[in-house]
């Protein structure tokens, strides 16, 4: 284990994904923020946790139940781990739960309720004794549990109400109502004002229409998670049908992780316990409801004052000057277009014209992610079906989109598009669109490369960049790289592009060790880097010898980092910071200054599909884009990466314990994202802006606050 005095080098990377979901429940706490979106915040922190125990605890509870023990980068040994991340997801829901108190009350000041059956009144419960009738009564199985009826399977995210019921002559019962995830569950009661209702309570209200001539002698809910990772077999001869067994099979994993509330009995607790097989699981005594992911149905209630102000994503203006024709306006420059603050309409756009234009021969595709009735599979198959040679590259092993990826591979291929499942044994993560048309008696090559993946959706509130540029070479290159995907044909001595799993990890170490020679030659040296995760210890400690070194380094790390930084004589030149806030930062951003402090013009500036973890590297397919030409360089290194490093807002410091701190107050101070959505970036004005007309720098804007 790799130590400096006392000290492990790495902080691990269960616990710094932990931190960085509890920095997103501490959003709830931010009294700047809108009360139903701070009530969304406790909803993400909940979904974000469900995944986390169904993927990277599972796998930990499955290594431990093999002896596999290899510790983590603190020293600690597995079950020592396992120990730990319970104990601070503990704390986490404790948290979430004090927190949905705290804001129920808020909410009852604005006219917004989440009430209890003992606050119904007799027209209440006369309206919600018609609506159990007409609208859960239907859905519902009541499920009596006895020698004659096991115990049922009890899916993954399953909620249900385990009854001790008690009928007749004392008959004891053992009973089960597993809830559908089709119902609601918050249920809208009449009124002017609005009240809102668990399901759980409305249908403990009308057990005996569900178990005549029986009385609740105790009760209580639980909801179980299940191991949801999927071993991949891709030697398998019939890939895709592997894929669509597994998915049936994920339902069925072993339980991770049962939750039960505090008013369950001891006995009927046991009863719950014994028969959901527990032989790795844990189980967690929660006091409040469970399941609070579908806090997030109460956002679409109409409750404007209660969001974030609206915003209208803008739309490049270089576009509208080109009268709407994107290839004429990416011919005359480089576009980069920032997202969400810039539409994700662009990209849509770029493949309906191409799937119109007469002039586009073909379209090279790869699909990660994409949205339900997307209107880039729509792109796709108006283009295969207009005689256009289209290509599409399809992740299926995007996890929990497996299924919809499938199923729209497969609408793809019946409309004639060319269904390809990438590389063996690698994810295909890497984000390109490649649209060749036939100009002046040649073929130009139009190529889209981005940080984000092409779903409409998402793309609304994760920050991403999207290149579009008409560059030969780059064009070239990304055929070739794209080819590779296909063909496992490599490309050889690309002068700009760079991809993982052959060339991109030699390519960041390069560029960091260009920066360590600059400084040890006395020149001034700096790197600026944006990602979700660092996690890869080759780059780590690369970054530790820069830093030794002399060269100036930070950070922007949404989620989560190894990296431990400020520690003397280590990384005392390095800062990590995390943003969170209201749009989730997702782009890949790197820069290096190159013998001359940052921001400037001689910098070298790349974004990237892909964060330094060990996966990203070596098991992905990823890709590394140069940024070169002026204004777009500027963009992303003037308005972009300035305005990040410059937030206060939204932004939290790591330090070298491992502990985040607020830069300042909740809410206060400079916030990157108000800026990104108040000033047009660079790229996507049009030419007389550009030429004639100053824009707001990001220095003039942060000192007249």
């Amino acid at each position: 284990m790799k130590q400096k005095g006392s000290q492990f080098l790495y902080f691990d990377r269960e616990l710094s994904w932990l931190a960085f979901n509890e920095r997103v429940l501490a959003q709830a706490y931010n009294k700047s923020i809108p009360v139903l979106e701070r009530l969304n915040f406790i909803a993400i922190s909940a979904m974000n946790l469900d995944e986390f125990y169904m993927v990277r605890v599972a796998g930990l509870k499955n290594q431990q139940v093999a002896g596999i023990d290899v510790g983590d980068t603190t020293g600690n040994n597995l079950d020592d781990l396992l120990q730990a991340i319970y104990d601070r997801t503990f704390i986490l829901i404790q948290n979430q739960q004090r927190l949905l108190q705290d804001l129920k009350r808020e909410l009852r000041n604005k006219h917004f309720s989440i009430v209890d059956s003992e606050e119904l009144t007799k027209a209440d419960e006369k309206w919600l004794k018609d609506y159990f009738t007409h609208n859960l009564l239907p859905v519902l199985t009541p499920l009596a549990v006895d020698p004659a009826h096991p115990f049922p399977f009890i899916p993954n995210m399953g909620l249900a109400i385990a009854l001790d019921l008690i009928g007749e002559h004392d008959k004891e019962l053992k009973a089960l109502i597993p809830i559908p995830s089709q119902i609601s569950r918050f249920i809208k009661l009449p009124g002017i004002t609005q009240r809102f209702i668990l399901a759980e309570e409305v249908i403990l209200a009308h057990i005996h229409d569900l178990f005549p001539g029986f009385e609740i002698h105790s009760q209580g809910c639980f909801r179980v998670l299940r191991d949801s990772e999927i071993e991949y077999h891709e030697e398998s001869e019939d890939f895709v049908r592997f894929f669509e067994v597994a998915l049936k099979k994920r339902r069925r994993g072993a339980v991770i992780h049962l939750e039960i509330t505090g008013n369950m009995p001891q006995k009927l607790r046991k009863f719950v316990e014994e028969n959901l097989n527990l032989e790795i699981g844990d189980v967690m005594t929660i006091d409040g409801p469970l399941g609070l992911d579908a806090l997030e149905q109460l956002l679409g209630t109409g409750r404007s004052d209660l969001r974030y102000p609206s915003y209208n994503e803008r739309y490049p203006e270089r576009i509208r000057e080109f009268g709407g024709n994107l290839f004429a306006a990416i011919a005359y420059k480089d576009l980069l277009v920032h997202h969400p603050y810039e539409s994700f309409d662009v990209v849509v756009e770029f493949l309906k014209q191409a799937a119109r234009d007469p002039q586009v021969v073909s379209i090279k595709q790869t699909l990660y992610r994409t949205s339900n009735n997307s209107p880039i599979i729509q792109a796709l198959i108006d283009a295969a079906e207009n005689g256009k040679s289209v290509t599409a590259v399809v992740e299926i092993k995007a996890r929990f989109d497996e299924q919809a990826n499938l199923q729209w591979a497969q609408d793809l291929e019946r409309a004639g598009v060319m269904i390809l499942y990438g590389i063996l044994g690698y994810k295909t993560h890497g984000k390109i669109s490649l649209v060749t048309r036939r100009e002046d008696g040649k073929l130009q090559i139009y190529t889209h490369l981005g940080t984000g993946n092409y779903h409409p959706v998402t793309a609304r509130i994760y920050d991403d960049l999207s290149l579009f540029t008409a560059d030969p070479l780059i064009g070239e290159e990304a055929s070739k790289i794209f080819n590779y995907l296909t063909g496992y044909a490599h490309p050889k001595k690309l002068r700009k592009l760079s991809y993982a799993p052959l060339t991109m990890r030699d390519k960041v170490e390069m560029l960091i060790k260009e920066e360590i020679h600059l400084a040890k030659k006395g020149e001034p040296a700096f790197i600026w880097a944006k990602m979700n995760a660092l996690v890869d210890e080759k780059i780590i400690d690369l970054l530790y010898a820069a830093s030794e070194a002399g060269v100036s380094i930070d950070l922007i790390i949404r989620g989560i980092c190894c990296l431990r930084p400020g520690v003397k004589g280590l990384s005392q030149n390095i800062r990590v910071k995390s943003l969170i806030g209201r749009f989730l930062e997702h782009s890949r951003i790197l820069c290096f200054g190159n013998g001359h402090p940052l921001p400037s013009s001689h910098a070298k500036v790349f974004i990237s599909s892909a964060d330094w973890m060990p996966r990203n590297f070596d098991w992905r397919f990823e890709t590394l884009i140069p940024i070169e030409n002026k204004t777009v360089k500027e963009q992303v290194l003037n308005q972009i990466m300035v305005a990040y490093l410059k937030d206060q807002a939204q932004s939290w410091h790591l330090k070298k314990d491992g502990t985040y701190h607020p830069v300042g107050k909740p809410g206060e101070g400079f916030s990157a994202h108000e800026y990104f959505m108040k000033h047009p970036s660079l790229s996507g004005r049009g030419r007389r802006n550009l030429e004639g007309i100053p824009y707001l720098t990001l220095e003039t804007f942060v000192s007249s606050l």
